[in-house]
């Protein structure tokens, strides 16, 4: 029995491939018997820092053609953010609990996986770790042992507010230069009202946590207030930025915080791009300067965590397997590779590779134009100042570098990656 370490999104879906492949599995997970500092919940592919899984349009978004290629190789996260989603324009977000409990009810279901609930603490000669950033002190102290060097960053998550406590009437609904079906809420601000709340951002007590004034902070996770320190117009040109809306008399505001549903039933709302690490207290005192949260009530505070992963290129092979054991894979964040889908992704392709030696038959990793196969490599090449890294279209390989015109050349890189993985899959799936 092949053993999966971790029931996140990279150990579900490896589970899940193997599974439907007909190879048993002992899925373990220390839930709900141990919980991380950053979970709660005792279903599977549990979601902690954000609902929303980046944008879904694959001609635009890199994030969005990853989905398409995971979505070609039967994902099992595409799945249930298919049955969970939310709107949120032309992003995917979905309704964490019902997006978790899909999860845990299919890999319950399946008569090939015994779920194993117990704090593992070595690595198994067989199979796949996909334990997290957060991965259990024995295990981690194992991998250590074995490894060695140990990397780290930090990462945060926003508050999340009830709907019911939002001045809708100082807000308006609105998606960004009119794309998606209008499923933004938008509080707008006054340039008085913007630089107040910033002075108070910048001068708001932040949460006592170790090393975080080293600057090992993950830029797609940046908290709110380091943004603001870079400058007074830093988020006036980021996450506040007014850009691409208009107000319901045509004005555009000097600044805007968007909020985005949090479940299907539009009962709570998360403050897009909010991502703290400022004590309760002073999130509640600063956001609710905020016109349209003057009298906020916030279901779940900003917190913010630590990140370890591994020097994935010096222990590593671009098919996730460990270059000093080859049946035994790693696969999510701890890999190197930042952010759900991305995680996700990681973890089908380590099912996808394991199976295939299981089968006496050599890895063969997606073509290096296509995202899968491109942060594959990423996490193998020699690099020696190795750091996580989302999807982006800098990585695919030939980038029509004659084409100037940007929406045109994601345009063609979507379609050559969209054909590419369909071969792959004829090729490796049948």
């Amino acid at each position: 029995m092949i053993e999966v370490v971790g029931a996140g999104l990279a150990g579900s879906e490896a589970a899940y491939f193997l599974a439907r492949r007909g190879v048993p599995v002992a899925l373990v997970e220390m839930k709900p018997k141990t919980f991380s500092p950053a979970h709660s919940s005792p279903l599977f592919g549990e979601l902690v820092c954000s609902n929303s899984l980046k944008g879904d349009d694959p001609y635009s978004n890199a994030c969005g053609l990853l989905k398409e290629e995971m979505r070609a190789l039967g994902s099992l996260t595409m799945e249930a953010a298919a049955v969970s989603r939310v709107p949120a324009g032309g992003a995917l977000a979905v309704d964490r609990e019902k997006f978790a409990a899909y999860i845990t009810e299919k890999l319950r279901s399946r008569p090939e996986i015994t779920v194993v609930c117990r704090e593992q603490s070595e690595l198994p000669r067989e199979g796949i770790v996909a334990t997290g950033p957060l991965t259990f002190a024995p295990l981690a102290e194992a991998i250590g042992r074995r490894y060695g060097e140990e990397l780290h960053f930090f990462d945060a998550s926003a508050p999340i507010v009830s709907a019911e406590s939002v001045d809708f009437s100082a807000t308006f609904t609105q998606d960004r230069y009119g794309r998606g079906t209008g499923d933004y809420v938008n509080c707008p601000m006054t340039k008085e009202e913007y630089e107040a709340f910033v002075s108070a951002l910048l001068s708001a007590e932040r949460a006592t946590l170790h090393d975080f004034e080293r600057g090992e902070i993950f830029e797609g996770c940046m908290p709110v207030e380091v943004m603001a320190a870079r400058g007074a117009d830093t988020l006036r040109f980021g996450t506040f930025k007014p850009v691409g809306l208009r107000a319901a008399d045509g004005s555009r505001p000097y600044a805007v915080l968007q909020l985005r549903r949090e479940n299907g039933e539009g009962t709570c709302y998360n403050l897009v791009g909010c991502q703290t690490n400022l004590k309760f207290p002073e999130q509640r005192r600063v956001f609710s300067m905020i016109p349209a949260l003057a009298h906020a009530e916030f279901l779940r505070y900003g917190v913010m965590h630590r990140n370890t992963f591994l020097n994935a290129p010096h222990i590593l092979n671009a098919d996730f397997s460990a270059k000093d054991a080859p049946m035994l894979f790693f696969a999510g964040q701890m890999t190197g590779v930042e952010g759900y889908v991305e995680s996700a992704a990681s973890g089908l392709l380590a099912g996808i590779h394991l199976w295939r030696k299981l089968e006496g038959k050599e890895p063969v990793v997606p073509p290096a134009s296509t995202v899968s196969g491109a942060l594959s490599r990423y996490i193998a090449a020699p690099n020696g100042d190795f750091q996580p890294m989302n999807a982006n279209y800098g990585i695919l390989e030939g980038g029509f570098q004659g084409v100037r015109d940007k929406k045109e050349k994601r345009r063609l890189l979507a379609e050559r990656a969209l054909k590419e993985i369909g071969r792959f899959k004829a090729d490796i799936l049948g």
